[in-house]
């Protein structure tokens, strides 16, 4: 049965990375609450900034550590970022992305030099100076930065790793811009997720590691959140911010019991 603060939910969002898995590790309880999720009935997707992937690449990932999800269950930033994009005139990319996620942006040109997108995701170790620089030199000649989202920092086998929100926050001091920013916790990206659904916000829970970005980006637009306790999930982080979760769990084996 549902906790009562999340009685009116008809549908979830699910985060990826902290939540159902760290590195290539399955997190427990997480092929029980996807196969929960499947008899439930309820709709559902996995909403993800993850940008270091195409969907399709991410769900044969996912699938290798048993994970059940197709790519077509995944919302992405990247899917939001080419929504947004079809909605421009001409956009010509300069794709700060690795080779793998620039599939998700194959229908648009792209460019080092004549760009008026400039299209920031997670490069990993293959950020560097001169990738950058081009970057804003294209930015002062005009092109507009979005950002697929502004991490501050993401949980890996090694610990808590700098997320790209640093170099977004970088390049708009650099050229007085600010960034389209097209993933969590922006409502862009949650009214497209939840539109997947065919609910009404407010009938929706995200269950997430980031307080920030999961449950205020839910809350703030009527969705329920649900805060797990694995991941990037720090006691002391989550304390600072003035978010407060719907519903606490220490891991997604937890929502098992919601479904039987």
């Amino acid at each position: 049965m549902l906790p009562d603060a999340l009685a009116n939910v008809k549908g979830f969002l699910l985060d990826l990375n902290g939540v159902l898995y760290v590195a290539n590790r399955t997190l427990p309880g997480a092929r029980e609450a996807i196969a929960a999720l499947q008899k439930s009935g309820l709709p559902y997707r996995y909403a993800t900034n993850n940008t270091t992937q195409s969907t399709q690449t991410m769900s044969q990932s996912l699938k290798a550590m048993d994970l059940p999800i197709e790519p077509a269950e995944i919302v992405s930033a990247s899917y939001a970022a080419v929504l947004h994009l079809r909605q421009m005139e001409n956009p010509i990319l300069y794709p700060l992305l690795t080779e793998d996620t620039k599939q998700d942006f194959a229908e648009f040109p792209m460019s080092e030099t004549a760009a008026n997108i400039v299209v920031l995701g997670d490069m990993g170790d293959n950020f560097s100076y001169p990738l950058l620089n081009r970057a804003f030199r294209l930015m002062m000649q005009g092109a507009q930065l979005i950002a697929l989202h502004r991490g501050k920092f993401w949980q890996w086998e090694a610990g808590l790793q700098l997320d790209v929100g640093a170099f977004v926050t970088g390049l708009e001091y650099a050229t007085d811009q600010t960034a389209i920013v097209a993933g969590k916790p922006e409502a862009f990206f949650f009214k497209q997720a939840i539109a997947e659904l065919n609910l009404p916000n407010d009938q929706v829970a995200m269950v997430g590691d980031d307080i920030e970005a999961d449950v205020g980006g839910v809350q703030a637009i009527g969705g329920k959140g649900v805060l797990v306790k694995t991941g990037k999930y720090r006691s002391h982080l989550t304390a600072k911010v003035a978010i407060q979760a719907d519903v606490e769990v220490a891991g997604i084996g937890a929502i098992v019991d919601w479904f039987t």
